[in-house]
């Protein structure tokens, strides 16, 4: 750089004074006459040096004195730059000193200061006393929001020029330059220093740090995952520097490691000084759905959701909330595998301890739906006592199928005391003993014998049950449905939802049984069936089953009538009825035998019409008869219940 760019970058205190101007511009005219050359742009020298000689570059400074050297001369060989009554070497000697000062004030790679001159949308206009001025983006000045014209601030001088002329100038380098021999020294020593997270980035945080960002990784944030890293932006925390680069500017920090130092040394603290059966103070750190997390000071413990209420909670968030204190009982340590749990209901009184007393067998009790299951409903009469209502013990008529069709959850009902177990930690209760039996009262309300109406509301193999009443049934057996006529199914008398005329025939309370019959209700035609049938009576009939010593006939009016296999072919022997007979076929039958005590007509086949239905392919199944001889098929006996579920 020769006087040209000494005059151009002139000082403003200079160019105030107009003798010294003029002078300075004397001495830039003169330069060009006879060559002068200042040290930097000296390549002859320079060049001569290095190569002669195996010396190093020229230092700043080294250039700057040989400047002022080179200088001086210039003025004794020309002293009619000015005049002795205007000047004196004094003042061009202060001229001289002046200029050198406002070299040495501006190198690049060096801090200096700046004044702002504009505040754009995006940029601050800065004004370094330099023949151009520079500019940084206004995100820089972040620590700065009161920024105005006329602030002066530090900046880092990167370039003199750039391409176009301009100052290259960074505030962010600056502070970084100020502060990086403090986070040098904090990173050699191992000492924390403080700073704030900024925002979230790919991996990490951003972390500003004594005015410059570091990096914090997301595994360093804290000694578990966290779930929401917003939370924690704008909060100040201390770190360690675990990674240092200057020539990337590029800083790398940890808080875990602070907080596993901290957790080490509690830790250490803590193993000697808890002890099972301890009550602690600890705040709640967090919350799952099996428990909570407890911190002890530097450990945690686990408060599992079984040890926090003797009664029944869904979550834990309905007695703990995160940050809240809470006294604890320590009911296990296994410092090996890092797990202490603790207790919150040991705390509290054991709610089973005469229990016996103050629910006595035979209490009416009322307590709220807390669980219902296949087998029944459990009800809480207090926190942490629990009586079940067994399925069976709902209703004494209805035959429940599942707990859910009488009871909900959360529903308040009443119940008695059934059986108290303080050692199992049992109640049974029963919902239909606040109510009479009804079973019991049945007897005198129906005498046997007794006519009532009701509606068919099941069938089965065996007979048909008929509801008396709202959720007492009755049994028609099979049996009990027909005085003549044998029946092989209760659907060939009555069907679901008939309304039917029944007699008590039997009540069994205990058991909750009743018997009815339908034949019952009419009158016996086997009391005048002589007068009807007499001995000789012709009759048509059809064939309605194949027994191995005859075949049972229908004669009409549901009477069935027996003819022997003696009697089935019109006095020829017959070994098998299936031989000549099958079901179906049309007979013409004489009255041999009329039997009211045994209900047993005798028939004797008279004639076999031609005109006959189809034989079926398969031959008829034969029946084997009793050792009694009964005719009619073997009666089921019934099974236990009504049938008829809910």
């Amino acid at each position: 750089m020769g006087l040209i760019s000494i005059a151009v970058a002139a000082p403003l205190a200079i160019s105030s004074h107009p003798p010294l101007l003029a002078a300075a511009t004397t001495v830039f005219r003169d330069s060009r006459r006879h060559t002068l050359r200042m040290p930097e742009l000296d390549t002859d020298t320079d060049t001569e040096s290095t190569e002669g000689t195996s010396t190093s570059p020229l230092t700043q400074r080294e250039k700057r004195d040989l400047q002022k050297a080179q200088l001086r001369p210039l003025a004794n060989r020309r002293p009619e730059l000015y005049e002795e009554d205007e000047y004196t070497s004094e003042e061009y000697e202060r001229m001289i000193d002046m200029y050198q000062g406002t070299m040495a004030s501006i190198e690049e790679g060096e801090i200096v200061k700046a004044r702002v001159m504009e505040i754009r949308e995006n940029m601050v206009v800065l004004d370094i006393g330099f023949k151009s001025e520079g500019a940084i983006p206004l995100e820089e000045f972040k620590d700065l929001p009161d920024l105005k014209p006329g602030d002066e601030v530090e900046v880092l001088l990167e370039h003199l020029e750039d391409q176009e002329g301009s100052v290259v100038l960074s505030k962010k380098k600056a502070d970084f330059m100020r502060v990086w021999e403090r986070i040098r020294v904090a990173y050699e020593s191992d000492q924390p220093v403080e700073g704030t997270l900024v925002k979230k980035i790919k991996g990490g945080v951003v972390v500003d740090l004594m005015g410059v960002d570091a990096f914090l990784p997301g595994s360093q944030i804290a000694l578990r995952r966290v779930p929401n890293i917003d939370e924690l932006l704008g909060q100040k925390y201390e770190f360690k520097i675990i990674k240092l680069n200057k020539r990337r500017r590029n800083i790398v920090v940890s808080r875990r490691v602070i907080l596993e130092a901290e957790r080490a040394g509690k830790r250490e603290k803590l193993m000697k000084e808890l002890q099972k059966d301890q009550i602690r103070k600890g705040v709640v750190k967090n919350i799952t759905d099996f428990g909570a997390f407890i911190d002890l000071g530097g450990v945690d413990g686990l408060l599992h959701i079984t040890d926090m209420s003797w009664g029944r909670i869904s979550h834990p968030s309905e007695l703990v909330q995160i940050g809240a204190e809470l006294e604890v009982k320590v009911l296990d340590i296994d410092w090996e595998r890092e797990r202490i749990s603790l207790g919150l209901k040991q705390l509290q009184s054991y709610p089973w301890k005469d229990v016996a007393a103050k629910y006595p067998v035979g209490t009416r009790v009322a307590g709220k739906v807390v669980s219902i299951t296949n087998y029944g409903a459990f009800i809480e009469l207090e926190p942490g006592i629990e009586g079940l209502v067994h399925i069976s013990e709902m209703s004494w008529t209805r035959n429940v199928r599942h707990p859910s069709k009488l009871v909900s959850i959360g529903e308040t009902i009443e119940a008695v005391v059934l059986k108290v177990d303080p050692n199992e930690e049992k109640i049974s209760l029963g919902m239909k003993q606040t109510e009479q039996d009804p079973w019991m009262v049945l007897p005198m309300r129906y005498p046997l014998g007794t006519r009532i109406s009701g509606k068919v509301r099941n069938l089965t193999s065996f007979g048909a049950f008929v509801e008396i009443e709202p959720g007492i049934d009755g049994l028609i057996h099979i049996s009990d449905m027909s005085w003549t006529k044998r029946v092989q199914h209760p659907s060939e008398v009555v069907k679901k939802g008939d309304s039917v005329d029944v007699v008590i025939l039997n009540i069994d309370s205990e058991n909750k049984r009743i018997s009815l019959g339908l034949k019952q209700a009419e009158e016996d035609p086997w009391l005048r069936i002589g007068e009807t049938y007499p001995v000789g009576t012709e009759l048509s009939g059809t064939v309605v089953r194949l027994m191995d010593k005859g075949v049972v006939v229908d004669v009409g009016n549901d009477i069935e009538g027996f003819v022997p296999v003696s009697q089935l072919n019109m006095g020829k022997a017959v070994t098998d009825p299936a031989e000549i007979a099958w079901e179906t076929m049309k007979l013409e039958v004489r009255v041999l035998e009329v039997d009211p005590i045994h209900r047993r007509i005798v028939l004797a086949v008279t004639d076999i019409p031609a005109d006959q239905p189809p034989r079926p392919e398969t031959p008829s199944k034969v029946i084997p008869m009793d050792s009694e001889g009964d005719i009619g098929y073997p009666v089921p006996t019934p099974d236990e219940g009504t049938g008829d579920n809910i």
